[in-house]
């Protein structure tokens, strides 16, 4: 029975229990629970801490996991990202006392609050940085007015908090994370991983992309088809209308208004928008 881990709470939680039941996988009701049994797909689930999963993947006590890209590189453990699972978006970045400005170059010498010290480690070996790094489980943005660093490393979604603590980012980003599903670096990629990765794929998909049927005159239809290209190729039908067809094509859902836009001025027809609910590409 094919074993994998499942964020247990946190910002990861909801969202990957979500697409798991969206793949066709039974998911626990009872927040209390720790693990639970899908008969028909033979898989056993373990909801556990998002920063423990990577570590569970990589000695290979479970063969798949859903952990965020910043805590698999920040265990340091032999496990591998095999695909990004496209929510749980969020930014690692440097950030400083507001009243001071600092850059990348400033940060030599300097004591450096995380929560991730062999992200950030990896990060200053890479560039040739020598600085003092700070371990704290968390609120680091405390550290500073408290005197035990001079600037933070940590995750960064809207800044308010940091604006609260009266810091400010500086610097470029130092990782862009999201939800990432892993595997162990010694795992066999078995008929059954590969139909979760499958599985999964096609609802990462399907919520990215929308259907788009339309109506086009001929002469029209390359310039139409150019604007739809789709993920192959768009799918042409002859109308009854003589010179008319009618198309399909996938386009990603964040550009459909604008694509619509584009294709009534060139002349097309009857445009409908229909969500995709699973693929398989």
């Amino acid at each position: 029975m094919l074993k994998i881990a499942v964020p247990n709470k946190g910002s990861l939680s909801e969202s990957a229990t979500s697409m798991l039941r969206e793949a066709g996988y039974r998911q626990r009701s009872d927040a209390r629970d720790l693990t639970l049994i899908d008969p028909e797909n033979e898989i056993e689930f373990y909801y556990l801490r998002p920063r423990d999963i990577a570590i569970y993947v990589g000695s290979g006590e479970l063969e798949l996991g859903i952990t965020g890209r910043d805590l698999l590189i920040d265990s340091n453990v032999a496990a591998t990202e095999i695909l990004p699972l496209d929510f749980g978006r969020s930014t690692f970045r440097f950030a400083a006392p507001s009243t001071q400005s600092f850059t990348l170059a400033d940060i030599a010498g300097q004591r450096i609050a995380t929560a991730y010290p062999v992200l950030l480690q990896k990060y200053l070996e890479e560039r040739g940085i020598s600085a003092t790094i700070v371990r704290l489980d968390g609120a680091v943005e405390s550290s500073i007015r408290l005197g035990v660093a001079d600037l933070i490393a940590d995750v960064v979604s809207t800044g308010g908090t940091l604006r609260q603590a009266g810091l400010q980012v500086f610097g470029d980003s130092i990782l862009e994370s999201e939800a990432i599903l892993i595997e162990g670096s010694a795992t066999k990629r078995s008929a059954e991983i590969e139909t979760v990765i499958r599985r999964l794929n096609g609802v990462v998909i399907a919520r990215q992309y929308v259907l788009v049927d339309y109506d086009i005159v001929d002469t029209s239809l390359q310039a139409a088809c150019l604007l739809t290209p789709g993920i192959e190729s768009p799918t042409v039908s002859p109308l009854q209308k003589n010179g008319w067809s009618a198309v399909r094509a996938m386009v990603r859902k964040k550009d459909v208004n604008k694509v619509m836009d584009e294709l009534w001025s060139v002349g097309a027809r009857g445009i409908i928008v229909t969500d995709i609910h699973a693929c398989r590409l």
